[in-house]
Formats: C-alpha cells, sequence, structure tokens
C-alpha cells in the first residue's frame, strides 16, 4: 500500500506504521508517397470496440511478441551535505511502475517484523543524529522487512531527515536489502528532497558500479514542485548535472541515460511537459527521450502535439526514426484519425524516413479490425514488392480477420500460402489456426490441421495438441484422439532419431 503524507498535516506515526513503462530497426525501403494505398475511402467508425491506450498497435496478442571501482565515497560518516538544505516538502507517492529502463528486485528479510513501537524508536536514532547509530541499530536486534524499511524512508523523507547513515548501516549490516530497487530509490529521493546533490551522484554513481537499478521513486520529490517552476527547473537542472557526470566523464553512459528517461517519462506521467521538454533541452538530444515525450501525449489523446514533436525533432537536427512516426501512426489508427495518420505517412515518407514491418502492420491491422481484408491484403503486397517481411503478428492479423468474417477455407488457403513463403513462421501460423478452429468448437478440423501439419514436418504446440486430444476425447471420438496421439508421437520419435 503506498502512503501519502502531504495529505497531512500532522503525521501520526503509529497509525502510519500499521498500514504498510520495442524496438525494430528501420528496413531499407524506397517507396513514394503516391504508391500507397489510399486512406480516404475508410469509415470513420472501428467496427471493433476501440481497444485501451497501449504502446502500439497490434491485432493480436502474440508477440512471442566488468566495473571499475567508484572514485567517489558512497557517503560521508556523518552524512553531512556541503549544499544548503532548501524547504522543499517530502515526495507524495503513488503506485508508480517500474520503467523498462529499470530492474526491481524483491527481498525479504528472516524472522518477524519489527514492530511499530520498533520502528518509532529507530527513527528517534535516526533523527537524533547519533555517531554511533549502527551499534544501536545493531544492537535492537531486530528484523526489518523490505516494506519496514520502505516505511521507514518515507518517514525520514516526510520530516526531511537525512537517511544516508541509515541506508549505510543497511548496506553495511543489512546487505541482502542494498540492491532492493525501492530501498534504493527512496534514499536517492531523500538526497533530492535535502537539495544533497553531492550525496545523490556517489551514490548513484556506486549503484552504477554494483548494477543497482532504481524506479521512479527516485525522483519523487519532484511532483510537489510543479507548481513552482522556478523551484522545479532549479531541482531538474541538478538532477540533470548529476546525471550528465554519471554518463560522462565516469563511464556510465547507458546508467546516465536511464535516469534521463525515467525523470522524463515522470513528467510526462504526470502532464508536465513543459518540463519534460526542460529536461531533454538540458541533454544531448536523443530519439528515445523524444519517443518519451510522444508516448506521453499520445497516452494523453494529444496527437496533435506528439505530430508537433516530430516536426520539433527535425527543426533541431534530431530526424525522427521509424520507431517515433510508428507510435503516432498507431495511437491515430487506434483512434480511428485514418485523415490524420495519412498525413504523418506522408511526413514520414517525405522526411526520407524509410517505413519498416511495422509501419506496414499497423494500417494492416486496422483494416483488419474493420473488416476491410482487400485493403489489408493491398498493403500485404505493396509490404512485399518494397521486399519487406511480413512479421509474425501480421500473418496472424490475416488469420484472425479471416475468422471474423468466417471465411475459414481463406484463412487456410492464406496459411498454406504463407508457408510456402515463409518457413519461418509455419508453426505458428499452423498452430493458430487449429486454435482457432478448437476455439469455435470444430475439434476435427483442429485435428486436421495439426495432421497437416506434421505431414509437412512441423511439430505442432504441445499444449495446443493435448487440448484438442482432450477435446476429442471428451465429445467421444476416441478413435481421432488415439489416431492423433499416434502421429504425433510418430513425429516425435522421428525427430529423435533424425537428431541421432
Amino acid at each position: 500500500m503506498e502512503i501519502s503524507y502531504l495529505s497531512r498535516k500532522n503525521l501520526n506515526l503509529t497509525s502510519l506504521l500499521r498500514n504498510p513503462h520495442y524496438y525494430l530497426s528501420s528496413l531499407v525501403f524506397s517507396l513514394s508517397p503516391k504508391s500507397l494505398p489510399s486512406l480516404s475511402s475508410t469509415p470513420q467508425t472501428l467496427l471493433f470496440p476501440k481497444p485501451s491506450p497501449t504502446p502500439f498497435l497490434s491485432f493480436t496478442q502474440l508477440h512471442t511478441n566488468s566495473f571499475s571501482d567508484s572514485s567517489c565515497p558512497l557517503i560521508s560518516s556523518s552524512g553531512s551535505s556541503s549544499f544548503p538544505s532548501t524547504p522543499y516538502p517530502s515526495s507524495q507517492f503513488s503506485n508508480a511502475h517500474n520503467f523498462r529502463w529499470f530492474r526491481s528486485f524483491s527481498t525479504s528479510s528472516s524472522g518477524p517484523n519489527a514492530s511499530p513501537k520498533q520502528i518509532s524508536e529507530i527513527i528517534n536514532m535516526i533523527r537524533s543524529g547519533d555517531d554511533d547509530l549502527h551499534s544501536k541499530l545493531n544492537g535492537l536486534n531486530v528484523s526489518l522487512s523490505v516494506v519496514t524499511m520502505n516505511t521507514i524512508f518515507r518517514i525520514l523523507n516526510y520530516e526531511k531527515i537525512s537517511a544516508l547513515l541509515f541506508f549505510n548501516w543497511i548496506r553495511q549490516s543489512r546487505p541482502e536489502f542494498y540492491h532492493n530497487s525501492d530501498i534504493c530509490s527512496l534514499v536517492i529521493d531523500n538526497c533530492g528532497i535535502l537539495d544533497d546533490f553531492d550525496s545523490m551522484f556517489s551514490l548513484l554513481n556506486d549503484f552504477r558500479i554494483h548494477g543497482i537499478c532504481l524506479n521512479q521513486k527516485a525522483f519523487g520529490y519532484l511532483p510537489v514542485m510543479i507548481s513552482s517552476k522556478a523551484a522545479t527547473k532549479k531541482s531538474i537542472c541538478k538532477v540533470v548535472e548529476v546525471l550528465n557526470k554519471i554518463g560522462g566523464s565516469y563511464g556510465g553512459g547507458s546508467y546516465g541515460v536511464s535516469g534521463i528517461h525515467i525523470l522524463i517519462e515522470l513528467l510526462c506521467d504526470l502532464g508536465s511537459f513543459e518540463m519534460a521538454n526542460y529536461v531533454i533541452g538540458k541533454t544531448e538530444k536523443r530519439l528515445s527521450n523524444y519517443n518519451i515525450l510522444i508516448k506521453g501525449r499520445c497516452r494523453r489523446g494529444q496527437f496533435e502535439e506528439a505530430r508537433q514533436i516530430l516536426y520539433e525533432m527535425i527543426k533541431v537536427g534530431c530526424n525522427p526514426n521509424a520507431q517515433n512516426f510508428n507510435y503516432v501512426l498507431s495511437c491515430l489508427c487506434k483512434n480511428d484519425k485514418t485523415a490524420e495518420a495519412s498525413q504523418v505517412l506522408k511526413q514520414m515518407l517525405e522526411s526520407g524516413c524509410r517505413p519498416d514491418a511495422l509501419t506496414f502492420e499497423i494500417f494492416i491491422c486496422y483494416f483488419c479490425r474493420l473488416g476491410k481484408i482487400d485493403m489489408a491484403l493491398e498493403w500485404l503486397n505493396k509490404m512485399e514488392s518494397s521486399r519487406i517481411e511480413p512479421r509474425a503478428t501480421t500473418h496472424a492479423a490475416f488469420i484472425k480477420c479471416y475468422f471474423e468474417l468466417q471465411q475459414y477455407q481463406e484463412a487456410h488457403r492464406y496459411v498454406i500460402i504463407c508457408c510456402d513463403k515463409y518457413k519461418n513462421v509455419s508453426n505458428m501460423v499452423y498452430s493458430l489456426l487449429a486454435s482457432l478452429h478448437r476455439k469455435r468448437g470444430k475439434p476435427d478440423i483442429a485435428q486436421n490441421i495439426l495432421f497437416e501439419m506434421m505431414e509437412k514436418g512441423l511439430k505442432p504446440n504441445f499444449a495446443l495438441y493435448r487440448t484438442v486430444r482432450k477435446h476429442l476425447q471428451k465429445s467421444g471420438r476416441e478413435d481421432m484422439a488415439i489416431k492423433l496421439e499416434r502421429g504425433f508421437s510418430s513425429l516425435i520419435l522421428q525427430s529423435t532419431v533424425d537428431k541421432g
């Protein structure tokens, strides 16, 4: 349970203690805007319900989508800072998810958790700032869980008390917690609250050396400052300076970039796009930074603003790649904005950015959702003539569309042709075809599809084979189930012999 401190002017410690976010390389491609199928005749209402916003348009869910020593001390023994403390309020935490650039580690301690009274005693020890904190904490002889430690950090952050000595004790006396994402993120947040960016740098550099990754809570103190633009910019400048330093002279390029990513995404989640732009302006112009900004706009339905980002990128000499364009195209098509999607596609081509397999898939999936299989096939033909191989999810979109239209023979014919052209997806398309027949209550047809697979030397998915066999048995077709079992066993045996 996440705890909100800012909603209370007076902290009731006892009651508080009891309530303890794809990458595809562009392929070589040359295409003119006029050669693409027109979207002008597309109806403005999807026949299928609109899905909830996700990063990219997909018709199916079939995506089977050493360090050097630190040159800086971790912290001083006194926990002091060369920066003066500022009156920034503490962070208000929400259930923030970990982002793709940061891993989360889960650990737990043995023994019972400390009682609220013991936790209160620990906080009082830390509050007093005694130099013998380590020996006092060790003398308590209590077990602290991750949840308990998180609570302690949150209280310290609320009261603007330095948590460095406590964190140093964790590092030395409870090393199993040292790699915990939340704990390490909260101590960074503590440094931000106290404007102690020297310690923040030392900690981040140490985390980089030990491969420790953070999450959004590391910058939790920033949300409460959004109302104060000047204060937020000042703090962001200091954070960016630290992250740039980590990613520059200390050889931690990817670590510094990841920190910038999480900072931009946090600001986008808060709807503070002005500040997110400010961060991008203070760092190296990276496509990945702009992509986070585009995602944030699209998730809020701000498609025109997302398109403007593409123009801004070109203006500052950071030309968008297929990934940047694909995200905007996907979101526009999902929201039935085909006219705007056509304009973005034209902009993509005119900018010299070559569409990749996903670009075509976005439009193919859109037309498949509408049941316009002929228009989807036009895009597939254009894709193949451009020597771009369709993704497995593109083939799945066609097969599912045929089933939605109850054109089962056409679906089968598509699978056969697909297998002749693209050997690498043969197992997937055949398995999908058999699975869809089984789901519509036709296990006998599913069995025939599996037999056809095996005759071509293709091994069916075991879970699918077992499900079809059981379905046949339950429906009283024991003879067909036995025949399927023998065929599958024979294929496995032959495969074993060939390998031997």
